[in-house]
This record gives structure tokens, sequence and C-alpha cells, in this order.
């Protein structure tokens, strides 16, 4: 006679795709992720949704113009831990220069770059940068999400 088992709750979900190099390989990163948040009941324009976004957004941008290894993909990691209430955002790539630790760039106020790991760094509860198999780095950060959120789906 078959013994039944109590099946746990999912708590951790993952998902791991590789994209282009490209702007439009950034792009897609981004809607991508916000896509399967939501699926994970993490609606968009919540404030989870949003950091999430701002993040994948700026490591992206980061692995396609600053990082970019020609014939190299960019990988994008995400795990949502409901348990522990965070949501880390990896992203991977084959360059491997490690990300200046942000600070105000010089210049006038307008201008249009060096302030996204400053902005990474208001939004994530930590952030930071490990080495990975084979040629690279991969930098990380890790958003925080509401204790309201709704059930998670199976994915």
């Amino acid at each position: 006679m078959p013994t039944s088992h109590a099946q746990e709750a999912v708590t951790v979900s993952v998902f791991v795709q590789r994209f282009s190099a490209t702007r439009r390989g950034a792009r897609l990163a981004r809607r991508m992720a916000m896509f399967r948040l939501d699926l994970w009941g993490v609606p968009y324009g919540s404030p989870a949704s949003d950091a999430v976004a701002l993040v994948v957004a700026e490591f992206a941008a980061n692995a396609v113009l600053h990082a970019l290894v020609p014939g190299r993909d960019f990988e994008l990691r995400l795990c949502c831990d409901r348990a522990s209430g965070v949501v880390r955002v990896e992203v991977s790539d084959a360059h491997p220069t490690r990300p200046e630790p942000p600070r105000p760039a010089p210049g006038p106020a307008e201008a249009e770059g060096g302030r996204g790991l400053l902005l990474v760094e208001a939004v994530a509860a930590r952030w930071g940068v490990d080495e990975r198999k084979g040629p690279g780095k991969t930098v990380w950060a890790e958003c925080a999400l509401p204790s309201d959120s709704r059930p998670l789906e199976a994915s």
C-alpha cells in the first residue's frame, strides 16, 4: 500500500535565460524578468517589480555596453525566494572587468551616464560581484519582496 506524502509549498522559483549582448537583448531581459515576476505573484508596477526592473535594466545595459566580448551572450538569472522575502537578480557576462563601486558621477547633473549603480544601491537591499566558472563575472542584487504579496503560482 503506497504511503501518501505531504507536498511542501514551493517557496523558491528560478528563471534562467541567455540573451544576445545587444540593446535588444538587454530590453528583452528586462521585459522577461517583469513577465516572470508577474507569473510568480509579483505584479507589474509593484515596488518590488519596479526595483527588479531597474536592476535588470542596469546590469543588462552594463553587460552590453561595458562588458561586451564579441560572440558572447549574457545570462540573466532570477531567484524568487518567498521564505526569505527576496528576489535575487544575477547577470553574468564573459568580460573579466569588475564594476567600480558607485559614487556620484562628476560632471553636470543632466549627464546621461554614470549613475546606474547608485540607483541599484538605492533600490536593492544589497548587491555585489562574484567570480563564475569560465571567463567573466556575475553581478548580483537582492530586492525585497513585500510580505503581503499574493500567493506564488506554480511554474
